[in-house]
């Protein structure tokens, strides 16, 4: 039996690790539908992009036995030649508006009905819907329950999903809220601007906070060329500051000389390349070919800023 289910997946949460495990008890063949960036930003103020959201899905669904596709969907019918074939829908109480209208079309153009397996909808501490919206606003952490303070001195989706991934793994639960600081550096930081930059983000977003987390990528002039390294400071109520890094790596010459030249990274990386992602999967993601991306690079460097810390919590 080909089973679907879709959503679209911005800080994957309680509720939809319910709706997948749902999709997976009842078939070990699952089609997950994840909302293309046009359809996600629709009506919402912000949302992580289409390759964040794709990544943490696929993180979870590789810890499921069977088989399973992720593909894009720009309407609530999603593509014809996958969803043709789906017997069954996984979705939540909301979502049954929807899903009757996906039935409709599909009786118009002669096709049997979907059967629609129905997830109760997941709820906080509180007895709300557990939401993204909740859940970016620093109301409570993705299963629920509110959890350790933690700003991120930053609005970039990339270093406040690496944040909370990292500090999930060292706290448990935890609530994140994303604050806009001041790097109080260039846009471009060179050298030592770079661990000034992680601190000043991390002080400014501080707050009433219990701690706090600043992320800044700067470039080091090193060995044989220009590398990449991004800083991590993490910030307490007691004033104590921990700094980490993350592993470095070379810029091409051309890119390099740009840089050198005055221009940022991404506008050297458009330059050179005709391609500028430095807000999406970085200039790493393009030169690796997708071998690492700057969420992974991100994480090394928060979780390298929490090692003195680690000893005693």
């Amino acid at each position: 039996m080909k089973v679907a289910v879709a959503g679209t997946f911005d800080v994957l949460h309680a509720g939809h690790r319910a709706l997948i495990d749902r999709a997976f008890d009842i078939s070990d063949r699952v089609f997950v539908g994840i909302t293309s960036d046009a359809m996600a930003s629709a009506g919402r103020k912000s949302v992580n992009p289409l390759w964040i959201r794709r990544k943490m899905l696929q993180e979870y669904l590789s810890s499921k036995e069977g088989r399973w596709e992720i593909f894009e969907i720009d309407d609530i019918y999603g593509p014809r030649e996958i969803m043709d074939d789906v017997e069954t829908l996984v979705i939540s109480e909301e979502t049954l508006g929807n899903s009757r209208l996906v039935n409709e079309d599909r009786r118009r153009r002669g096709l049997r009905p979907l059967e629609f397996s129905i997830v109760p909808l997941v709820r906080n501490d509180a007895g709300e819907r557990i939401s993204s919206t909740g859940i970016r606003s620093g109301a409570y952490g993705r299963n629920g329950r509110k959890g350790r303070d933690i700003a991120v001195g930053s609005t970039n989706p990339v270093k406040v999903e690496a944040a909370r991934c990292v500090m999930e793994k060292v706290f448990g639960d935890v609530t994140i809220t994303a604050v806009d600081a001041d790097s109080g550096v260039p846009e471009q930081p060179f050298g030592e601007e770079t661990l000034k930059g992680a601190i000043n983000r991390a002080k400014a977003a501080l707050g009433n906070h219990w701690m706090a987390i600043g992320i800044e990528a700067g470039v080091f002039e090193m060995y044989d060329g220009l590398y990449d390294i991004q800083h991590c400071a993490v910030v307490s109520r007691d004033g104590v500051i921990t700094v980490g890094m993350s592993s470095g790596f070379r810029y091409p010459d051309d890119v390099a000389h740009e840089v050198r030249g005055g221009l940022t990274v991404g506008e050297a990386m458009e330059k050179v390349f005709g391609e500028n992602k430095g807000r999406s999967e970085g200039a790493v993601g393009i030169l690796s070919k997708g071998l690492i991306d700057r969420k992974e690079l991100t994480e090394q460097s928060v979780k390298a800023a929490m090692i003195p810390r680690m000893r005693g919590l």
